[in-house]
């Protein structure tokens, strides 16, 4: 009788594979809140790291415990800090104000690269009007 020949053997080892992979994600989180965290002395990192080797599933069970709510607070700051970073090179990437954008279509007219249609068109976006 082999292995696979159980159907019970077979939830069992998918059990265990779920949970395997569960604890390399919470493993990869702790890690990565040891070196986000700035206020923990390099000490203290290296003796976690030290015992996640050794002892991981007791000394994750611990951090969790004594570090969650910590750890929550630095993923979050994490999140903000992108989503501000994110605004932000959003805005230098976009329109710069209508009068500039107005000032560089006028230039382009003069210039004969565009006709009146387009630096009309050209003005209507930059006001934001639908055309």
């Amino acid at each position: 009788m082999g292995f696979w020949n159980s159907f019970w053997d077979i939830i069992w080892w998918f059990f265990w594979i779920f949970a395997f992979t569960a604890y390399l994600f919470v493993l990869f989180a702790i890690v990565a809140d040891l070196f986000r965290d700035h206020k923990l002395n390099g000490w203290w990192k290296a003796v976690w790291i030290v015992f996640l080797v050794f002892m991981p599933f007791l000394t994750a069970l611990v951090y969790l415990i004594a570090r969650g709510k910590g750890m929550t607070e630095r993923s979050v700051e994490r999140q903000q800090q992108v989503q501000e970073d994110s605004a932000e090179y959003i805005r230098s990437v976009s329109f710069a104000n209508p009068a500039s954008e107005i000032t560089k279509a006028k230039a382009l007219l003069d210039q004969g690269t565009i006709t009146q249609g387009e630096f009309d068109a050209l003005k209507a976006k930059a006001l934001g009007d639908k055309f």
